[in-house]
């Protein structure tokens, strides 16, 4: 039997290795466009970045070594350009540019995909590159190392455009991310998409959301870029990241059937509407495992899967049936991993299923070992039987082994419970004894049978805060710190005693740092007569991170990284505490008891692998007279350098202003407060003009529903 295969990098070389090594005796032709066969495509932008930096550790295979090894014949710079399915041949085009047929009994396409270029003005500008094979990767680096590039622009903010943007950030160059969404990573939900939003902002790339291009123009210094807006952009390379769509003009040509996305349509078996032409890779189109309706999917993975099928199909007959990829994906950002599997809630809504999701913040390992970072996991399932339909995590360790858990799940079939039940390997280095997994389980039941509530983040954003009661149930200095604006502060461990003063005439909703303590509460409230009780998912930490705006930092003056703690560790009177493994509140707490050791004008550095500790100790500082000096962040780990700030700042200072004088309340402390009221009400008498300026904490003084306990001092005492 004679094979002919189309196409020679992830899809073309694995279905011709398996050919042979099932079929020994087969004729194999293996046609390839382009030089290279066999491969990493996934590697290209790394090598870009300098991380490979042998490029010939890309190619997996030459074509003579390959073609030698399994007795194939490769051709390499052939182009087909036609099929006549009636004849059983290929039009061929050689290298010298001769045109001549080529005769099969099996023909396998796997001709993968091109990126997208919109026809806009200046498209073809020098400078502008798209990323999809080692030509363009040559041509990138060629082009870096022969200009000054200084800035670069990334259109499209997909996982390709973010590697990169990671990449070109690493040999140097002030990145500008532009994208027609609301996000970047179109495939994970917003929420999600947020935490990495904030990680590329502190890695100072630019993000451009909800921005498209009008048109590019080729200037002495560079390029501008033109977007829909008018806004213009000087740049010195662009990279267009746009996205990709299938090369089906060979089956087009040949009347073999495309569906309803633009791909060549393929049964289970991989054939094509013809039944001697298989195909296999990005070029495809399969119906989705959880929907049912079909999908392109441009991954490696399930191209080599499909390879493998093909090839058993095409020599033995077709026994082997293709299940459908779910589209498991994970991509490095920065140091962030950021990984997806299944539907996410945007494509589930737009397909009309039902759904609910459970977000959680756990630690990759135990918070006792050392090296613990938050990670974020959400999944997503089926309201009616619990069947997990799609999982998404972002961290900065150990994301890849429970987005693969997560997959395995949701290609069997299987639900919540399956998270729950499965046994996972525990060891303080590696996990907890509930691995996350787990205990994403655990809420996702815990929604599912009713045991919480949930609202979510978009709606408590959208609600009139005047129609619920909204209790924060993180400590009273955490309130402080942040907080959702209408919210009263309650602590989980004073809940009890406060019951009689919430009232029952309106809904209530908790949150809590991540969502436990907000579960707690609710448990409380429920089983004490409150039946208008919910829950925040995710807490303040989704909350807070998928609702800041998104404002670009200067593209052309790089925002300065803030000095390595190196140079601030040798400063005499320097103390350090190491609060990492420690999920809010814990850093913000350990920073509050360190501090109060700290001499005044000394410095506190702070480790900790809470993402959102820097922006929570500037916070801190700014309510508590303290100075923020710095920050940076590496691996998960944030950094933040803080210097002891005058005492008499713990609850209140005096600003003189001309003839006036300003108090600021520092501190929702009542014995503190009755002390700045009568400071105020001592300089009004002298004639002055006083005003009282109340920050996060002291507001807490007027604005109380459960009024701040206090022993009185002895000038409280006189004014009693």
């Amino acid at each position: 039997m004679k094979h002919l295969i189309i196409g020679g990098v992830a899809g073309g070389a694995t279905a011709a290795a398996r050919l042979r090594r099932v079929a020994e005796h087969d004729e194999i032709i293996l046609i390839e466009k382009g030089e290279y066969i066999s491969y990493a495509n996934c590697g290209l932008p790394y090598h870009i970045g300098g991380t490979i930096a042998d490029r010939e550790k890309l190619f997996v295979q030459t074509p003579e070594s390959f073609g030698k090894r399994f007795n194939i014949d490769v051709r390499v710079k052939t182009e087909a350009l036609s099929i006549n399915p009636t004849n059983k041949t290929v039009v061929l085009k050689s290298p010298d540019g001769k045109i001549y047929n080529e005769t099969y009994d099996k023909l396998l396409l796997s001709p993968g995909a091109e990126p997208f270029k919109p026809k806009l003005p200046g498209i073809d500008t020098d400078g502008i590159f798209t990323l999809r094979n080692v030509s363009d990767t040559d041509s990138i680096k060629s082009y870096l190392k022969n200009n000054d590039v200084k800035r670069a622009v990334v259109v499209g903010a997909g996982f390709i455009g973010l590697e990169m943007a990671e990449n070109l950030h690493d040999a140097g160059v002030q990145v500008a991310i532009v994208e027609m969404a609301d996000q970047v990573m179109t495939p994970i939900d917003y929420s999600m998409a947020s935490i990495v939003h904030q990680h590329l902002q502190q890695k100072s790339v630019a993000l451009y959301l909800k921005t498209s291009v009008a048109e590019f123009t080729p200037r002495d210094n560079g390029i501008e870029v033109k977007f829909s807006s008018g806004e213009l952009l000087n740049t010195d390379m662009v990279i267009l990241s746009i996205g990709v769509r299938p090369l089906t003009k060979l089956a087009v040509d040949a009347d073999l059937k495309i569906g309803e996305r633009g791909g060549i349509k393929v049964d289970e078996y991989l054939r094509t509407s013809n039944k001697d032409i298989f195909a296999v890779g990005d070029a495809i189109e399969y119906p989705h495992p959880v929907s049912g309706n079909p999908w392109l999917n441009y991954l490696a993975g399930p191209a080599n899967r499909q390879a493998r099928i093909a090839a058993d199909n095409m020599a033995i007959g077709c026994k082997t049936k293709y299940e459908g990829s779910i589209g498991t994906s994970i991509a490095k950002v920065f140091d962030l991993t950021v990984a997806t599997t299944g539907m996410s809630a945007k494509r589930l809504q737009q397909e009309g299923i039902k759904y609910l999701s459970a977000t959680i913040h756990p630690s990759s390992h135990a918070g006792y070992y050392p090296g613990a970072t938050l990670m974020s996991i959400k999944v997503l399932f089926s309201p009616d039987n619990g069947r997990l339909l799609g999982a998404q995590a972002v961290g900065f360790e150990g994301i890849d082994k429970r987005i693969d858990e997560f997959a395995h799940v949701i290609k069997h079939g299987g639900n919540i419970t399956d998270l729950v039940i499965t046994e996972h390997a525990y060891a303080p280095p590696y996990s907890s004894a509930k691995d996350p997994v787990a205990l994403a389980g655990y809420v996702a039941d815990n929604i599912m049978t009713g045991k919480m509530t949930p609202i979510y983040w978009r709606e408590l954003r959208d609600i009139d805060k005047s129609s619920i009661i909204l209790i924060d149930v993180r400590t009273a200095e955490e309130f402080a710190t942040t907080k959702i604006e209408g919210a009263i502060n309650i602590p989980l461990d004073e809940l009890r005693e406060n019951l009689s003063k919430i009232s029952k005439d309106k809904p209530i909703v908790l949150y809590c740092g991540v969502g436990l303590r907000g579960y707690l509460a609710s448990n409380i409230l429920k089983q004490n007569g409150f039946n208008n009780v919910r829950n925040l998912i995710g807490g303040l930490k989704t909350y807070s991170v998928a609702t800041t705006p998104i404002s670009p930092v200067n593209y052309i003056e790089p925002k300065k990284e803030s000095k390595k703690v190196t140079e601030t560790t040798d400063q005499v009177g320097s103390f350090h505490i190491d609060a990492c493994g420690l999920s809010c509140p814990g850093p913000i707490m350990k920073l509050k008891s360190a501090m109060e050791k700290v001499e005044l004008g000394n410095r506190l550095i702070v480790t900790a692998t809470d993402p959102g500790f820097a922006r929570d100790a500037e916070a801190w500082c700014q309510s508590t007279g303290n100075t923020f000096i710095s920050s940076n962040s590496s691996k998960g780990i944030s950094t933040v350098v803080l210097e002891k700030g005058n005492k008499n700042n713990s609850f209140s200072t005096q600003t003189s202003l001309g003839k006036g004088k300003t108090f600021i309340l520092f501190s929702d402390d009542l014995d503190k407060v009755l002390a700045t009221f009568v400071l105020a009400n001592g300089a009004a008498a002298t004639g002055e003009k006083v005003s009282i300026f109340f920050t996060f904490w002291g507001l807490n003084a007027i604005k109380k529903t459960i009024k701040p306990k206090g022993k009185k001092i002895f000038l409280g005492k006189c004014l009693a």
